[in-house]
């Protein structure tokens, strides 16, 4: 059985705001933009090249702005993504690796997957992380 995550709701207390974050500055996809009341609204947004897609809008979670933490979007190509999303204005920090005493600045020197981050943040301060993963990922 497989079991397919195809959306995930990010909280967020301007929907306009945030889709004008994740679609002009990181560049994801607008799938679909509905609002049928003034209680109601969804804005389903994907990332380039994703199987999962984004939700923000309103009435559909309870869930306080800016507590969905961590989730990681993975690149084949961490340095080409980080500059990619500042190039669009997005505040990424550096990219850093662990190394053998904890984390070291710059990409992990032997690209191994999942050895390489960098993270960003929206404007209510949900977190994402990129990850380097360069063989082919399911």
């Amino acid at each position: 059985m497989d079991f397919k995550l195809e959306l995930v709701l990010i909280p967020v207390s301007d929907v306009d705001r945030a889709k004008d974050f994740y679609v002009e500055k990181c560049g994801f996809n607008l799938d679909v933009d509905h609002q049928p009341n003034d209680e109601f609204r969804v804005v389903q947004i994907t990332p380039p090249g994703s199987a999962c897609s984004l939700t923000i809008g309103i009435g559909l979670t309870e869930a306080p702005p800016g507590s969905y933490r961590g989730t990681h979007l993975v690149v084949t190509d961490i340095e080409t993504a980080r500059a990619e999303l500042v190039g669009r204005g997005v505040d990424v920090s550096d990219i850093r690796h662990m190394g053998a005493v904890g984390w070291e600045p710059g990409p992990d020197p032997e690209h191994r997957d999942y050895g390489s981050f960098a993270d960003f943040e929206d404007p209510d301060g949900n977190t994402w992380v990129l990850q380097e993963v360069r063989k082919a990922v399911r």
